[in-house]
């Protein structure tokens, strides 16, 4: 890693904040973003934009963050116990989209560089990142569009990425709790630096540039879809499953509020209304029920 890459990776990941917010009021075309630039007493900071009562996007958050500090938080060092009491910077781009239609599936994405310089050593860097889609009422057609995208961006770096990182998605975005998944999977990395930095780089491009490739089109296909208050009321409910797994398992989060980071702009990927009911089940035969029966586990989305 020289000393210009840092910052040839934070500015790609500003352009793409930039652009992913363009082509999202293009959809919505009913408000704009708010930006709002914060700092970090610490070391760093970033710029968060946020849309609510969109007509497409009830609520979306596109949150920008750069920040340092002189030791590592413990969620950052799940695999590297080595760098305990290590400085560090980092840098990510990381976004939530809660659509108002329950026929388009709230999405999650990120990416992001790791450099930590331990006490004794050289200073050590990694990626991680990747992208997701839960559905409440999904189409297979559209699994399928989702995940041949995804494979599309890991493509060029080998047959194997795609499924290992399709698989590691899997096994990330999953509620033990419930024994379900979060959603339709896509892809996830973390603690990644097999190849060389600048190889390593070109992935996360690769995966930041190809996030609307996969998404918009699905936008497009469901958002003037009708629906009724019934169909709402069991997306407020399944909205609560990604409370959970934000607020309990998710790392990204668990880093922001160690590191100090700013608990709005952590918080902004929670959704604008969720519900819980005690021991609600879907009724036998109905769609719901097919969302949990056929969706909310690993599934081959490709095999055909």
């Amino acid at each position: 890693m020289q000393q210009n890459d840092f910052k040839k990776v934070k500015d790609y990941f500003l352009w793409l904040q930039s652009d992913i917010c363009t082509r999202m009021e293009a959809l919505d075309k009913s408000t704009t973003f708010k930006k709002d630039a914060w700092t970090r007493a610490e070391g760093g900071g970033g710029l968060s934009c946020v849309l609510e009562g969109g007509k497409l996007l009830e609520k979306g958050g596109v949150n920008f963050s750069h920040v340092s500090g002189m030791h590592l938080p413990a969620s950052a060092l799940a695999h590297r116990q080595d760098l305990a009491g290590a400085a560090f910077e980092a840098t990510g781009i990381s976004l939530v989209f809660h659509p108002r239609n329950p026929y388009v599936p709230t999405t999650h994405f990120n990416v992001r560089l790791f450099v930590a310089t331990p006490k004794q050593g050289q200073p050590q860097w990694w990626f991680g990142g990747g992208f997701d889609l839960t559905p409440y009422y999904p189409f297979l057609e559209d699994c399928v569009q989702w995940h041949t995208v995804a494979r599309q961006a890991c493509a060029p770096f080998g047959e194997s990425i795609y499924p290992r990182f399709k698989k590691w998605c899997d096994e990330y975005f999953y509620l033990p709790h419930r024994q379900e998944t979060r959603g339709i999977g896509g892809l996830f990395f973390d603690d990644f630096k097999e190849f060389d930095f600048d190889t390593t780089f070109s992935l996360v491009q690769s995966v930041g540039n190809h996030f609307l490739l996969a998404y918009e089109p699905i936008v497009h296909k469901r958002q003037s879809q009708e629906y009724n208050a019934a169909q709402r009321n069991f997306q407020a409910y399944r909205r609560g499953r990604y409370v959970e797994f934000n607020l309990v398992y998710d790392r990204g989060t668990l880093f922001g509020l160690q590191s100090g980071g700013r608990t709005e702009s952590i918080l902004m990927s929670l959704p604008p209304e969720a519900v819980w009911y005690y021991d609600w089940m879907p009724a036998e035969g109905s769609v719901e029920a097919e969302l949990y029966r056929d969706y909310l586990r690993p599934r081959n989305w490709l095999e055909n």
